[in-house]
Order: C-alpha cells, then structure tokens, then sequence
C-alpha cells in the first residue's frame, strides 16, 4: 500500500492534527540538533512561544494513538488514512529508544494505514528495526533529509542500502545546490524540495529548486516543491515570503513532475 505524500504538509504543528485522509501523530517530542538544516528548527522556535525546552524528549499524550478504539470497539484512526509520523521530533531518536517497539508493533497491527516518517539519523535505522521487517513493512514510507551536498552524501549511501520499500529524499531547508543523480536509481519513490520558514531563514535559491527538478525528470523520478521557504532568491533577487503563502507559491510555480506513465495516486 502506497500512497503519494506530494501533498502532505512536511511541518503539522500539533501531536493530532487531522486533515482528510491524513492525522499527524507524534509519539514523542523533542529532539537535538544534529546538522546545519537544524539550525532554525521550526520545534524549537514553537516551543519557544510556549516557553517549553524543544530539548527535552518526552513521550506525549498522543502515544498510543493508532491503537485506540471508539466505544464500540471500532479504531478511532479509519483504515486508509496517511499517519504522519514523529514530526516534532525523530523517529530514530537515541532517547527514544525504549519507546520505538511499541511504535513498531502498532505499525505492525494498523497495516491498513499508510505510516510516514523522516529522518535525519539514518545510520541508526538498520540497529532498530522490529524483527519481522524483512524488505520493509509495505505499508511505511520512509524519509531521509537532506539539506546540502554533504548531507545527501553522508546520509543517501546508508538509505540506499537499506531495506526500506518506500523511500522519500526530502531536500530541506534547501541551504545549498544538491546533486541527486547518483542516488536516483529507481527506489526512490518522491523528490521534495522546499526553503526553510521563520524570521531567520537562510536563503533558498529557485535555481537549487530547479535542478534538482532536472535531476529527476532525467531519472524520471516524482518531484515536488512543497514551499518556497521565507527568503526565496529568483533573479537576482530576493522575495521575502510570509509563512502563509509559502505553500501556495510553490504551488503555484508549476514544477511539480509526475512521470506521464505513472498514475496519479
């Protein structure tokens, strides 16, 4: 089961954030900072506004989502949705590690659901994973991030060796030019590329963008420009986007590729 992710919101604000179709569900909260794409967590800027420490891992009221049952016995969570997973936080998270099993094992019960995760420490993936994954649970996407040439090189090698069934190169904050084409070799799935959001925002250049959207009609991969960040640079100049329109206006960009012989999900 598989389902596109082009259009899910890569940043859901809250642990049970429900659009159709899809729920945000964030097991835990937290996380460290770990690469320059961390830099200006949107996380840790929320948890600022609420006087909260985006350091602290806890778990959260929200962990046992998936498996919750109505008064008559029924799922709470519909078969068919996208669960979009640990997005304040890391899935692969060190701190978390007591806690993943049990994560694992309700992916394993919900597999009517379609699991969305990424991460930026795939090196631990292959310790963690639940015994009975095999080539992958059909039902997970994963992710990995990267936001500049020396991310996509550190972290894409491990993802690419990894058994994984659904993968998803997330470029973002795209900080950099990226160079993907050694690492389109038809596993993965969807390209996303976006700027980075927040008062401080680095600079995301629409060329960036825009090669990386050749890269992948050359290897005939999906892609998506999911939102043009805060400061997005186009001819010379830069375009200072508020956060409200940032989705819109990659929208309306116009870039997103689909190869013509795979089907619209």
């Amino acid at each position: 089961m598989h389902t596109s992710i082009a259009s899910t919101p890569p940043r859901p604000p809250h642990d049970t954030a429900v659009r159709p179709g899809h729920i945000t569900w964030n097991p835990w909260h937290g996380c460290h900072k770990i690469s320059e794409g961390c830099r200006h967590c949107y996380v840790y800027r929320q948890d600022t506004l609420f006087e909260r420490d985006a350091a602290v891992v806890h778990r959260t009221a929200a962990f046992n989502l998936p498996v919750r049952r109505s008064r008559d016995g029924r799922f709470q969570i519909p078969s068919g949705t996208t669960v979009l997973t640990c997005f304040t936080s890391d899935l692969l998270l060190p701190e978390a590690d007591a806690w993943r099993p049990e994560v694992w094992e309700m992916m394993r019960l919900r597999h009517d659901l379609h699991f969305v995760f990424f991460t930026k420490r795939i090196d631990r993936l292959a310790s963690l994973l639940p015994p009975d994954w095999g080539e992958g649970y059909d039902h997970v996407t994963i992710g990995c991030t990267v936001e500049t040439q020396a991310m996509a090189d550190r972290r894409l090698p491990i993802f690419g060796s990894l058994p994984i069934r659904h993968k998803w190169v997330i470029c973002a904050p795209l900080l950099g030019p990226v160079d993907l084409s050694a690492y389109l070799d038809g596993s993965i799935e969807e390209v996303t590329a976006g700027g980075e959001s927040g008062s401080e925002a680095r600079i995301c250049d629409f060329a960036w963008v825009l090669a990386l959207r050749r890269q992948c009609i050359e290897h005939r991969t999906p892609f998506t420009f999911h939102q043009t960040g805060a400061r997005l640079q186009k001819g010379g100049r830069v375009y200072r986007i508020p956060r409200s329109l940032q989705r819109e206006q990659a929208r309306r960009a116009g870039i997103d590729y689909m190869p013509a012989d795979r089907p619209e999900p």
